[in-house]
């Protein structure tokens, strides 16, 4: 019996007309078309978008060049080279990301004792060449100087699942 069953549904290609039906469906249904610049999709709270370098309240930065977020960034696109300062304490004289390498995973965030680097939710930016995707530490401590305000009310927010 199961023989003669499949020999009819493939005689009939019932599997392709299952397929058409469901193309069928969705061809005459409602389109549904975001105008992008002017409407924005909503945005999931876990996004992990363009990077930056946070400072303290004082204007001091915070990165102390332990190096963890170089160790543990799979994707290698961290670069970090320190030096003592006076004082004794270790500050960064380079940090650079590379965004066409890295993979946008967090870990560097979720390594930093200081909370000096985070993933905001910035996702409109862009590069012409390749050097424009290498964000710098200027370029890093620009964003966390713009963006400030918003960053540190998301870390409030997200405090209690850290």
């Amino acid at each position: 019996m199961q023989a003669l069953t499949r020999f009819i549904k493939s005689l009939f290609l019932f599997e392709l007309l299952k397929g058409l039906s469901v193309t069928g469906k969705y061809l005459f249904a409602r389109k549904y078309t975001l105008y992008y610049p002017e409407e924005k999709a909503p945005m999931s709270p876990r996004f992990r978008g363009l990077h930056a370098l946070r400072r303290y309240p004082n204007g001091e930065e915070r990165c102390i060049a332990c190096k963890l977020c170089e160790v543990v960034c799979p994707a290698l696109a961290i670069t970090i080279e320190s030096e003592m300062r006076e004082d004794g304490t270790r500050r960064t004289t380079r940090y650079d990301i590379d965004l066409s390498k890295c993979i946008f995973c967090g870990f560097c965030e979720e390594s930093c004792p200081v909370d000096s680097i985070v993933e905001t939710h910035i996702h409109e930016y862009h590069g012409e060449v390749r050097s424009d995707l290498i964000m710098t530490k200027e370029k890093l401590l620009a964003v966390g100087d713009k963006y400030e305000k918003e960053i540190a009310l998301r870390r409030e927010q997200d405090a209690p699942y850290r």
